[in-house]
């Protein structure tokens, strides 16, 4: 089930909030969440719901054994081994033993194994539930049920934001719901709702039609387009989902950090990253970066360390080169800011923003291709060095069809003007919701890319 179908809007999430506004006690709506989050997850494959409740029941029995004080650093790794296993079983194995087979000319069997949805993000939010008991920055909790809520809570089960444990754990009994919280909620889901489905889906048309094509067949222009909608493409629907898991989860009187931040006005790569899935790159930082000795360390074990840390970023998002090297190509941005001094020169003058736009444009290519030879093609049509032509009708068709979401998915890029009357945000928000809301009802829905990370 996903946010942007009809079956969610108009049946589970009503009857949902229905029922826990029903419910009185603290502990009969945290039970009936609990319920809720594993029936939402189990909606479209019903055995996937076991895989998340053995990693649950693991890491709850793992932070007991930390919280009862003997063995805790053999105890968390116990749980890191499992997490970590549990990933790696059905998200690399295939993509280990494909390469396996390749570097050594065997034939040894590649296991198809379906990839549970969203096992990265509840992967990472059990790693930090056992770390921050570890580390006492979380208390550890006795209740199954509780520990099964946090995992589970179905807003941001499935593609984040990644919630820490020491930023839900007191949430889950002492939160308090409020009526405004609740039109906060509404409002901000169906920011997201239009960023989905207005923008992110009509932009995926042009992505998809365009990378499917062969590179020989793209102009120059044509190339930079298909770039530019995956980017914007892949910016909706994933700051989309976030504004919808956020405004869910504030219906329920959760209040769940940012996970993005107008990325788009950055100037530098490291500030883009600090706008962009902050989640993410903030679980990196303090789970990974810190422990490796962050940036107090020499100039070469700095470049290791952040190297380490932005192969793995890539990693995460997928088991394919393509996701290696996209990794390892913003690793060589940053180290290339950070040492040369580019990056604090372009944090005082604006052509930062522009860069920062065009350079993720260009990485995202090599995300969205099929292949490391395919990304190569496609480069060489976006500079020119394949002999294609610059423009033609092609390129045209693409501007005439979606020439009108590229502009506004560049313009939603920007900050609100502060100058505008709330009202007429307001007659804009409610606007795009209906017209969001018919594009649902029509059936016009893709899923969530950040569904298979």
């Amino acid at each position: 089930m996903i946010f942007s179908s009809a079956s969610f809007l108009f049946a589970f999430l009503p009857c949902v909030a229905i029922v826990y506004y029903l419910l009185r006690s603290r502990t009969a709506r945290n039970v009936f969440l609990t319920l809720v989050s594993l029936f939402f997850y189990a909606w479209g494959e019903p055995w996937f719901v076991l895989v998340m409740l053995l990693s649950i029941v693991i890491n709850w029995f793992i932070a007991l054994r930390i919280g009862a004080g003997g063995h805790k650093k053999a105890w968390l790794v116990v749980g890191l081994v499992c997490d970590l296993g549990l990933l790696a079983g059905f998200k690399y194995l295939g993509f280990l033993m494909e390469n396996v087979n390749w570097i050594f000319h065997l034939s040894l069997p590649v296991p198809q194994i379906v990839l549970p949805i969203g096992i990265s993000f509840f992967t990472f939010q059990a790693i930090s539930y056992i770390i921050d008991v570890y580390r006492g920055d979380g208390r550890v909790q006795k209740s199954l049920m509780n520990v099964c809520l946090y995992i589970s809570f179905f807003p941001q089960l499935i593609a984040g934001p990644i919630v820490r444990y020491q930023t839900f754990d007191d949430q889950i009994t002492t939160r308090r719901e409020t009526l405004d919280d609740f039109c906060e909620g509404i409002r901000r889901f169906i920011v997201g709702l239009a960023k989905k489905v207005l923008l992110a889906n009509n932009l995926a048309a042009l992505a998809d039609t365009a990378f499917a094509m062969q590179t020989t067949e793209l102009s120059l222009v044509g190339t930079w387009l298909a770039a530019a909608s995956y980017m914007l493409q892949l910016y909706f629907d994933f700051s989309g989902y976030s504004d919808m898991a956020i405004g869910l989860a504030r219906m329920f009187g959760f209040h769940l950090l940012e996970n993005f931040n107008l990325p788009f006005i950055a100037r530098s790569i490291a500030g883009f990253w600090k706008r962009w899935h902050i989640s993410l790159t903030s679980w990196f930082r303090d789970y990974l970066y810190f422990p490796l000795g962050g940036s107090r360390v020499s100039k070469g074990r700095l470049l290791f360390n952040m190297g380490v840390v932005w192969v793995l970023t890539g990693f995460w998002h997928g088991a394919q080169w393509t996701y290696l090297v996209w990794g390892f190509l913003f690793f060589v941005l940053q180290a290339f800011e950070r040492f040369s001094g580019a990056g604090k020169w372009l944090e005082k003058h604006r052509i930062g923003h522009l860069y920062v736009f065009l350079v993720v444009m260009i990485a995202s290519v090599v995300s969205r291709a099929d292949s490391i030879p395919h990304a190569l093609d496609l480069y060489r049509s976006m500079f020119g060095l394949d002999g294609s032509a610059i423009f033609d009708d092609t390129a045209r068709m693409f501007l005439r069809e979606y020439g009108a979401f590229l502009v506004a998915g560049v313009l939603c890029c920007l900050p609100v003007p502060k100058r505008i009357p709330d009202a007429v945000r307001g007659v804009g928000l409610a606007a795009a919701g209906f017209v969001a809301i018919t594009y649902v009802v029509m059936g016009s829905y893709n899923p969530f890319i950040y569904f298979n990370f």
